[in-house]
């Protein structure tokens, strides 16, 4: 039977118990996937072997009730990502050998990368998420197909996806390949456990390029994720690394991805370059070697440049992210193993997510954020001006990158999206402290040098809060924010400090314990912090004339 009428079977269906090991497992066809099984053909199959349903343990609930309990929750399984949807729709039968063979097959397709400490090593986080996804362009045991065989592959397609801390948007930032950017000293693990640290390259006016931060001179991806953290002042938190092969069986593991072009598309350069994409304007549905020639397309774009490629592949990630959590995908469980074990295949991680576990936690934490919500833009470039009109690279645009990365850090939606109140707003309403009674301890914990005292003679000078002190240097580890603690007594105290410096609800830590009179409140001045007076609650709304698409539309490029 075929298993594109999925929406009616029971994962459990495909699920038999074999009378010689009596245990259940996983019933699959030819292909591999499971095979589709309809209820009723399952009974009367049980009922000819003898097959005697084990009684459910306490809490596990049959198998009707089950279904009940998928159909109320129908609207969240929706928010999950296929291949992570596939996993767990396969892991139900908790206990049983099958379901533990499985499991183990998906842990035993992730490859992984020991990045050190340029992630994180938790899975998840109650903060703002950073993944960087990176496409690489490696040839490796492709045997020549795509051009140079022996190519390890550089970082041709990067995209930093920032979910905000209250989940409620994510924004997906393209970084053009061709900028111009300066790559830090990169730790590697090697093979034997040791680690080598490959010395970075200076940013120059004609190079290097940020594509070099992957690949060239044994880089790996910890190095990609360095260099972006010293290129936005994001942390990132981990990586997924894609090749040419995860595009194809993606794609096909979805069933195609729907794109529309504005213009007609012959991709093939005088050179006989290109993708050798052929398609005619309007809508179509891509997958395997059709899909990856539409992300390496540009020859016949506008400007023939990567920053037009970059658009097609937004698109392309639109797209796909929609075919993920369609209904029709997340309720067909052939669909659903062939996407779970093409992904498992097809992608490298860092060991901070390196397995299904903690692939499915990720995602179950990061599909919080509605597909409306997810933005794509690019980080902002001009030509290179060392270059004169001979434009083969692009820089960081001194104006508008800035402002992105602003509202980026500040988790601002480049949508129209409702914030989820916070809780912490209250903090800064209700009457503010006299100056005069203004008392705080300052310590640099993170800001430039000298901060703490520049910062008490602005308090003293212009603020009139005499009973300020230069506690020096913070103890313990630099900190990327600015902090502001005191007692339950203090609050007044907080609101009128807090509006002297321009600190956000967020740097304010109330805590439990009774101050007493004459104690001080505590200002760790941290990485963000830029000068006396200078306002750090970032931006509020999104920068104008930032190019920009959405995860919930598609609408024709080209």
């Amino acid at each position: 039977m075929d298993t594109q009428g999925g929406s009616n079977i029971d994962p459990a269906d495909q699920w038999v118990l074999d009378p010689e090991t009596g245990e259940y497992r996983l019933e699959t066809g030819a292909d591999g996937a499971p095979a589709a099984t309809v209820p009723g053909q399952r009974r009367r199959r049980a009922r000819r072997e003898g097959e005697r349903r084990p009684v459910p343990e306490p809490g596990e609930g049959t198998r009707r009730g089950s279904v009940r309990s998928r159909k109320a929750k129908r609207s969240t399984k929706r928010k999950v990502l296929t291949w992570t949807a596939g996993t767990l729709g396969f892991v139900l039968l908790a206990g049983s050998a099958g379901a533990y063979m499985l499991y183990r097959h998906f842990n035993d397709n992730i490859s992984t990368v020991d990045v050190g400490t340029a992630g994180s090593k938790n899975a998840t986080s109650d903060d703002a998420v950073n993944i960087l996804v990176i496409g690489t362009d490696s040839r490796i045991g492709l045997g020549g197909k795509y051009g140079d065989a022996g190519s390890p592959g550089h970082a041709d397609t990067t995209i930093l996806f920032h979910v905000a801390k209250d989940r409620s948007n994510a924004t997906a930032m393209s970084i053009p390949r061709d900028m111009v950017t300066g790559i830090p000293d990169c730790p590697t693990k090697q093979k034997d456990g040791s680690t080598k640290t490959i010395k970075g390259t200076p940013e120059a006016p004609f190079g290097p390029r940020f594509n070099e931060s992957l690949g060239q001179a044994g880089r790996d991806p910890g190095c990609t994720m360095r260099t972006v953290s010293q290129l936005t002042g994001l942390p990132v938190d981990h990586f997924i690394l894609v090749d040419f092969e995860a595009v194809k069986t993606l794609s096909t593991a979805v069933g195609g991805v729907p794109i529309c072009l504005t213009h007609a598309i012959d991709d093939t350069d005088r050179q006989g370059q290109g993708s050798h994409l052929r398609l005619a304007a309007g809508p179509h549905t891509v997958q395997g070697e059709q899909a990856l020639q539409f992300v390496r397309t540009r020859h016949s774009l506008k400007n023939g440049s990567d920053l037009d490629r970059i658009d097609l592949q937004k698109q392309f990630l639109g797209s796909m992210i929609r075919q993920m959590k369609s209904r029709n995908t997340l309720t067909d469980p052939g669909k659903l193993f062939k996407l779970a074990n093409a992904a498992t295949k097809s992608l490298t991680v860092d060991t901070g997510i390196g397995g299904v576990g903690k692939l499915t936690d990720l995602a179950k934490d990061l599909n919080r954020v509605d597909s409306e919500h997810i933005t794509f833009t690019t980080f902002p470039v001009v030509d290179n001006p060392a270059e004169g009109k001979n434009h083969r690279t692009v820089v960081a645009d001194g104006t508008r990158a800035p402002e992105l990365l602003a509202a980026i850090k500040n988790d601002v939606s480049l949508t129209e999206v409702t914030k989820k109140p916070k809780a912490s707003d209250a903090k800064l309403q209700g009457s503010k402290a006299d100056p005069s009674r203004v008392r705080v301890l300052v310590y640099n914990g993170g800001g430039p040098q000298g901060a703490a005292q520049t910062t008490l003679q602005w308090l003293q000078n212009t603020k009139g809060v005499a009973h300020s002190t230069n506690g020096g240097n913070a103890p313990g580890a630099r900190q990327d924010r600015t902090t502001l603690a005191y007692g339950p007594d203090q609050a007044d105290q907080a609101r009128a400090l807090a509006a002297m410096v321009g600190l956000p609800a967020s740097a304010l830590h109330p805590g439990k314990d009774g101050s007493g009179p004459g104690t001080d409140m505590t200002l760790v001045l941290g990485r963000d912090f830029q000068g006396p007076g200078v306002p750090l609650t970032g931006a509020a709304k999104p920068p104008a004339g930032i190019p920009q698409s959405h995860a919930d539309k598609n609408v024709c490029v080209g």
